[in-house]
């Protein structure tokens, strides 16, 4: 029996965007076992793909090695018996594990001092040359032993929500006494070249609760992002019809929400790649970053970019300083775009 393992990326968004593969390698052999390891921080995104078999959750720091760590964990994923190993971050450390565990097919793309650790490579393309994500996860199912050379690089990522977890947050939705709930996203955790301005996402949000009185927005994010969100709340008219639910529920319980709002508005974020897997209606503001490269993948989504000379430019701040691929996007280009 075919086993596979996943050695999954850290970034939200990147998790989203390999589900597709996971969905080519089940076509090419519907019987085998599709097992991930993850850090806690994107175990959820896991959780929502009915491909995977199993989640490995291991809580690895970034940037330290932690050797006795990862040799543990490769003891244990020995006893699995994996016949083959996706690699998906370029990291040295992330292809230490599948090595020692033992695990003989090995494939990933080139990355750091990885020579001998991935067995079966493909070359790293240039930032100039990038494809989207979906299509850099998809082209290792070409060197992957008994799969079928082709992928659909159209292919739309695709989470499913448990009835469970849509409970979970039913009650605390219910408790808004609203059919009309938005959602927004104004965290990034890359940095703030890809964040549109708090006073932005303020006065978007008093032109949608003037618009629609039965209306009620629902700011979500990370514990990162509570002050941020907390700098929309103080802006918004009437303020008590807007919701900081930043670090105060899990992953999971903020997909859920997500997934029954009427629309949700993003930065280029880890949320914004779950609205598009849920194929809710979206509008996603990009700023440092190219939406050609990570778009929301949904027919469902809208894409806000203003293309400047100056980007993308791929930064965590902006260079030049004043930020314009961000504010030169005005509320109400938003507002009418709902």
């Amino acid at each position: 029996m075919q086993r596979t393992l996943i050695i999954a990326p850290q970034w939200i968004g990147d998790a989203v965007m390999s589900q597709p593969l996971l969905a080519g390698l089940k076509q090419t052999n519907a019987s085998q076992t599709i097992d991930v390891l993850c850090t806690p921080w994107v175990a959820p995104i896991y959780r929502a793909c009915k491909e995977i078999t199993k989640v490995i959750e291991v809580d690895f720091q970034h940037g330290i090695l932690q050797w006795d760590l990862r040799r543990s964990i490769a003891k244990q994923i020995k006893a699995n018996a994996y016949n083959r190993a996706f690699v998906l971050p370029n990291s040295f450390k992330s292809a230490l594990i599948p090595w020692l565990a033992g695990i003989p097919i090995r494939i990933g793309y080139r990355g750091e001092l990885r020579f001998g650790f991935i067995n079966h490579v493909l070359a790293n393309p240039s930032r100039q040359a990038r494809t989207p994500m979906v299509e850099h996860y998809g082209q290792l199912l070409k060197i992957s032993e008994n799969s079928s050379p082709s992928f659909d690089h159209t292919s739309q990522p695709k989470l499913s929500i448990s009835d469970e977890g849509v409970q979970e947050v039913k009650a605390r939705i219910d408790a808004l006494g609203t059919r009309t709930l938005y959602v927004f996203a104004p965290g990034a955790e890359y940095g703030p070249a890809k964040r549109w301005p708090s006073s932005h996402f303020a006065e978007l949000a008093t032109k949608i609760l003037g618009k629609d009185t039965d209306a009620q927005i629902v700011i979500l994010g990370s514990k990162a992002d509570h002050s941020l969100a907390q700098e929309i709340q103080a802006y918004t008219k009437p303020i008590e019809r807007i919701h900081n639910w930043c670090g105060v529920i899990s992953l999971e319980e903020a997909m859920a929400v997500i997934a029954q709002c009427k629309q949700i508005i993003s930065n280029d974020s880890g949320l914004m790649h779950i609205a598009a897997a849920l194929a809710i209606p979206q509008i996603a503001i990009f700023g440092s970053s190219n939406p050609k490269h990570t778009p929301p993948l949904s027919k469902q989504a809208k894409v806000v970019w203003l293309g400047l000379a100056c980007s993308p430019c791929y930064q965590r701040n902006c260079p030049l300083g004043h930020l314009d691929c961000l504010t030169k996007i005005e509320a109400e280009q938003v507002y009418t775009m709902l």
